[in-house]
């Protein structure tokens, strides 16, 4: 797959996007060296879109599989790093490229949430996939806040207006830390977990916002 286009955006547009909206990350130290997924609250289209250019390495992200029914979309997104998920139920051929990525030691993006929330100030129901996946590569999940995304694209919004956001990695969550139980049990253990520290990032990322 090549993937020059997507090595081309980082160091440049991504880089005015990020000062467009006046980006802020803290917490880089919390994402790991090797493969880990980055979780995060779900509140507004842009949440990927800054991730993407402001993440401390190359991230690849879950797009719906619709995306892919436009020709654009279906060359664009594989070039940015992004792979197709359907969100109907468990996509096995997602969860195989996730781990793939996962074990050659790359980022991946999920919201555990599965959509964007319809209120920024506290968090949806969680879906499993984040969890289930991190256990299956043996890698931890940064679980990572954002903050005034909501004001650059609210939810039914299609422009993009020029708010400051804040990005917050916390410590991450490791999949060997949930021993009991079967398989179901740890995954659910390890939900509840990572949606507890997003929530603690929140609160603290609304204090740095």
């Amino acid at each position: 797959m090549n993937q020059t286009l997507g090595r081309m955006l980082r160091p440049t547009l991504a880089k005015v996007f990020l000062i467009a909206f006046k980006v802020r990350f803290h917490g880089a130290q919390n994402v790991p060296s090797g493969g880990a997924i980055i979780a995060g609250n779900h509140v507004s289209h842009m949440d990927p879109i800054l991730l993407w250019c402001g993440a401390p390495r190359p991230i690849h992200f879950m797009a719906k599989r619709e995306l892919w029914d436009s020709r654009f979309f279906h060359w664009f997104m594989p070039r940015v790093w992004a792979f197709p998920v359907n969100r109907g139920g468990a996509d096995r051929s997602a969860i195989e490229t996730a781990t793939a990525f996962l074990k050659e030691g790359d980022l991946v993006g999920i919201f555990p949430e599965g959509t964007r929330s319809q209120d920024a100030e506290s968090l949806g129901e969680a879906h499993g996939g984040a969890a289930f996946i991190a256990m299956r590569a043996g890698v931890p999940v940064v679980p990572t806040a954002f903050v005034g995304t909501e004001n650059v694209m609210p939810k039914g919004k299609s422009i993009p207006r020029l708010r400051r956001v804040t990005v917050l990695y916390g410590e991450p969550v490791y999949p060997e830390s949930f021993t009991e139980g079967g398989r179901k049990q740890r995954v659910s253990a390890m939900t509840a977990a990572i949606m507890r520290r997003i929530g603690e990032e929140l609160e603290r990322a609304r204090e740095l916002h």
